[in-house]
């Protein structure tokens, strides 16, 4: 594996992010390969060496991390472990499916307001028909109050209200079936499959390093529900890719190559965090989007201020924090029998954030 660190030498001061030699530092796109900030340019681009230095140490020694990708302005400053490793990204592929829903939205391919009555939408055992009240959109905001078993675990089924107790968009439980649905009902409408969409939405125009279409397939136990999971397995560095088009509103190298409503869209609360279930509720700081996790309350101000995150079972994360102009691209590979914890994953982004010199008044997870 492959640990990347900065050069030792003498320690630079902390800089601010509004200090005039950053603030003079223009945005770009990564081409073939990221661009990387070299060791003696960090301080001019904000850089603490000495911080990236810390958060090297942590990880190496708690955190269990896998592969990480740092980019700040479309430049690499920091890396660690093997980034362009395939592997699995957990639930990070619900928030891909919602980038990929945006085209086909637009030009009225998709009617997120569609009730999967309206659309033949059945599943194992029959669906209620108040269930098939649902919509399109309450499948990717979570909120369709069907609680049937997904084909694969790993959700908040356990925790669910009785089934037909809840009238569709009324209540979010973060439950798998909704995932899958979504999936299935986004290759119904669109005679597309989910990973051809992918390729041609995200790998060509972004110019993935990594992509490999065979190594995409679906799982689940199909007696339980007729949607399969539809993991996805990409490498961190192009999922740093994935998150800085997000951070750039659907632009890459000039070309405008999602909405940049619709994913503005994605990543705004839909649920917030005083509304959210107990149980998804997690940390105590996300409200929910359309398949993506948004910081939400009291912790969502400065660096966190309309930041959101895919995040995904073992330690997968993409994190973006637009207010510092941040993407941090996180992965913990479960063939190694790792785990990356939360605490873990919240230590990385306090130390890569000292690292950059932002001051943090109130950490959301304190």
């Amino acid at each position: 594996m492959r640990l990347f660190r900065p050069a030792l030498g003498l320690a630079f001061a902390l800089l601010t992010a509004c200090a005039p030699a950053d603030a003079q530092i223009e945005a770009v796109w990564p081409g073939a390969e990221w661009e990387r900030v070299r060791n003696a340019d960090l301080a001019a681009h904000g850089w603490s060496r000495e911080g990236l230095d810390r958060t090297f140490d942590f990880i190496r020694d708690s955190a269990n991390t896998t592969g990480l990708v740092v980019v700040d302005r479309g430049r690499v400053v920091f890396d660690y472990g093997d980034v362009e490793e395939l592997s699995y990204l957990a639930s990070v592929r619900k928030s891909v499916l919602a980038m990929l829903y945006g085209s086909w939205v637009d030009d009225g391919t998709i009617d997120l307001d569609a009730t999967l009555g309206e659309l033949g939408v059945d599943d194992v055992g029959g669906l209620l028909d108040i269930e098939k009240r649902a919509t399109v959109r309450d499948l990717i905001t979570a909120r369709s109050g069907i609680y049937h078993a997904a084909s694969n675990g790993g959700d908040d089924l356990a925790n669910a209200p009785e089934r037909g107790s809840r009238e569709p968009g009324t209540t979010m439980l973060y439950n798998n079936w909704d995932f899958n649905a979504a999936g299935a009902v986004f290759e119904q409408l669109t005679g597309r499959d989910i990973y051809d969409e992918v390729e041609r939405q995200l790998a060509v125009p972004l110019r993935f390093e990594d992509w490999d279409r065979g190594a995409q397939r679906k799982s689940g136990n199909l007696e339980i529900s007729r949607n399969p999971a539809y993991h996805m397995w990409i490498s961190t560095r192009d999922m740093a890719r994935i998150g800085y088009l997000m951070l750039r509103g659907g632009e890459w190298d000039g070309e405008q190559v999602m909405s940049r409503e619709w994913l503005r869209t994605i990543s705004s609360v839909v649920t917030p965090l005083e509304e959210m279930n107990p149980v998804s509720r997690r940390d105590g700081y996300f409200g929910y989007g359309y398949m993506w996790w948004v910081w939400d309350g009291p912790g969502a101000v400065g660096p966190f201020e309309g930041a959101y995150t895919g995040r995904g079972a073992i330690g997968q994360w993409i994190t973006v924090l637009p207010a510092v102009d941040l993407v941090i691209a996180h992965k913990t590979n479960s063939v190694y029998s790792r785990t990356t914890s939360w605490a873990s994953w919240q230590r990385v982004v306090e130390l890569l954030l000292d690292a950059k010199g932002v001051s943090v008044d109130r950490w959301p997870w304190s």
